[in-house]
């Protein structure tokens, strides 16, 4: 199993993770802030990672530290749980459809850290997490996974179906990055042997 568990506290966010890349989807998640929650449970179930997250942030403020240091976390437990990446099939590749929204994710866990995110001018916030927080929370996983992630909204009217397309996509990339291919034998997937 590759896991990882990982703590982070900082003078706004106080979070713990424990990470199962191959798990079925098993998530226990409480950040304080109900969306973001709702959001983190699709995550999970959709990649089949199990994941048990505590987040204590400055909600007070507003949810911009909670949302980004739970990426910063993810994004480090997910490189911890992957290794040295041998075996990995390193690309995936999903659209997902949210009612009137379509969304698309591509990643490739390179090791170099890149977010391309494109959506509409106009595309609306969710009721109570603006769009640019989830773009903070896919930098921080960006970041701290060392990833490239190229995320397109192709369109969408409602907010939280937008939302929503973003973080199934994720997933279901995720998903198939991480994933075992028993045809490579155990070898990096890369012609420079590192990744």
């Amino acid at each position: 199993m590759r896991t990882a568990d990982c703590k982070r506290t900082t003078g706004e966010t106080d979070i713990e993770l424990n990470l199962n890349l191959d798990g079925s989807g098993c998530v226990r998640v409480c950040t304080g802030h109900a969306f973001f929650d709702h959001m983190l449970n699709l995550l999970g179930r959709h990649s089949l990672m199990d994941m048990q997250l505590s987040v204590r942030g400055d909600l007070e403020v507003d949810a911009h530290h909670t949302i980004e240091d739970t990426g910063i976390v993810l994004g480090d437990s997910i490189l911890k749980a992957l290794g040295d990446k041998r075996g990995i099939r390193r690309y995936g590749c999903a659209y997902v459809p949210m009612d009137e929204t379509l969304c698309r994710c591509v990643i490739d866990l390179s090791n170099r850290p890149y977010l391309e995110f494109r959506a509409p001018d106009g595309t609306p916030d969710a009721p109570n997490m603006p769009l640019s927080l989830t773009v903070e929370f896919l930098r921080a996983i960006v970041n701290n996974l060392r990833c490239n992630l190229h995320v397109e909204v192709f369109y969408g009217m409602d907010g939280h179906h937008v939302a929503e397309a973003v973080f199934k996509s994720l997933a279901h990339a995720l998903k198939q990055a991480v994933e075992i291919d028993p045809r490579t034998i155990g070898s990096i997937p890369s012609t420079k042997g590192t990744l």
